[in-house]
Order: structure tokens, then sequence, then C-alpha cells
């Protein structure tokens, strides 16, 4: 035994330590294994004194009560009051706008018009579609063997976008859910989407209104049928005859429907 070794094994006797073992499990200490006291509880109180507990009733949510409506006319016109007729949901109310074009025509009708906006006639007088394009639309409505009186006519929005530029999509998406509200008022059997904004806007798509036009859609319990838009035919004269195959469609499914 070296110096160093018994001069170890002194010091350890100095401690009280008389042996050191060398199995190799002993090398490895163990976790220790903390004892925890269960939990003291509480000294119950007697049965025959303890009180029932009171029953708590659940508190029913507050419910927004539902307006019902005698007609479809007086639907109408309480969306018109809840629009206002200086409507600030979007920044068109800044842009130059004159008034909110909210939508005329039949509230019950069978056939429905949609556009994209008003223009600068229908800015100044409140209705949609009174300007040339709009005189246009009346001759249309008059070759099915209809009045503009027996049809609905609205927009996607209800505010002249400035210099007549296409609505942009925070507008239609502040705009857009009251149009959605006035179709299931009116309860049209056919929606006839005139333009490629109205028809991309309502369709959901970004396909062009030459692949869309004079097709059928299914479209909140309505046929939607996307047309050119009159304003696109007094520029060309010669897609007359596209409109008048797709209205002679929308006739024959209003007859089918009867």
């Amino acid at each position: 035994m070296n110096d160093d070794l018994r001069a170890h094994l002194e010091f350890f006797g100095e401690l009280g330590v008389d042996g050191v073992r060398l199995e190799p499990e002993w090398r490895t200490r163990a976790e220790r294994q903390v004892a925890v006291p269960p939990p003291v509880e509480p000294d119950a109180e007697p049965m025959a004194t303890a009180e029932p507990p009171v029953p708590v009733k659940p508190v029913a949510p507050a419910v927004e009560p539902v307006q019902v409506f005698g007609s479809q006319e007086e639907a109408l016109n309480a969306l018109r009051v809840e629009i206002g007729p200086d409507c600030r949901l979007c920044k068109l109310h800044t842009l130059g706008r004159t008034k909110v074009v909210f939508g005329v025509g039949n509230p019950n009708a069978d056939l429905m018009f949609v556009g994209e906006a008003p223009g600068a006639d229908e800015d100044i007088q409140g209705e949609p579609f009174v300007g040339r394009a709009g005189q246009l639309l009346t001759k249309i409505i008059e070759a099915i063997g209809m009045q503009r009186s027996d049809v609905y006519i609205a927009n996607v929005i209800k505010c002249r976008p400035p210099g007549n530029r296409n609505p942009e999509p925070d507008e239609v998406e502040r705009c857009e859910p009251f149009l959605f509200r006035q179709i299931d008022m009116v309860k049209p059997k056919v929606i006839v989407a005139l333009g490629k904004f109205a028809a991309q806007s309502l369709l959901k798509t970004t396909d062009p209104i030459t692949r869309i036009r004079g097709r059928e859609y299914k479209f909140r319990s309505a046929i939607l049928m996307p047309t050119f838009h009159p304003a696109y035919l007094l520029r060309n004269p010669s897609s007359k005859r596209e409109v008048w195959e797709d209205m002679k469609r929308v006739r024959a499914i209003l007859s089918e429907t009867q």
C-alpha cells in the first residue's frame, strides 16, 4: 500500500467510514424516493346536519330577436332604412359619391338583374340603370315580354366608385352582404349577372365573361345566368345576338318554373 492510499484511508477512518464497497451496482446511485404524505382531509360534517345542495339553473345566452316581415316589400324597406342614405361602411363615402343606390323593381320578382356599381346618372338619381345602358336594359327586358316594373334590379355595390372604376375588394366585402340579403328577400327564380365584374363577383371566379356567358349556375336557390353588360353592347353592337340567346333561355327557364 503506497503512502497516498494509506493517507486516503486514514482520512475516511477519521470520518467514521470503516470500509469501501467495490460492487459496480453500488457505484450507480439510485434516485431518492421522496415519500409524499397523503393529503389531510378536513373532518366531514355529520350527514344529518349537511344541507342539500341548491340546484343552479343554467342561464340561457341572450338571443337577438328575429324580426319577421309580412312581405318582401316590407323586408326590403327595412333593409333600405338599415343601410341609410349616407352609408359609411367603406371608403366610397369619402370619394365623391352622391347617393346610395339601393335597388328598384318588383319585390316579388321572378327575374333579377345584378350589375356592377352605379354610374354617374345612377349616382345623381339614386336608381340603378337609368342612363344609356339602363335604357338598353329596359329594351332587353321588354324583348322577352316583360316590363321593367316586373323585375328587380340591383348592383354588387351601392355607391359609385370614382371615375366609374371597378369596385375594390374591400368595398365589395363591405357591401356585397346587402345584395345577398336582397336576393334572399326577393327570392327570384333567375338572376342575370350583367357583365364581367358582376358575374365574377357572384361566382367567385376569374374566368372571362366570354367563357361563362350563357351558362347556368345554381346560386342561392336561383339559377344564375351571366351575360354581357348593356354598356358593353353599346360599344359592341354585334354581341347583342348573344345576349338575345341568353335572354331567350332566361325566358324558357321562367316558363318551366311556373
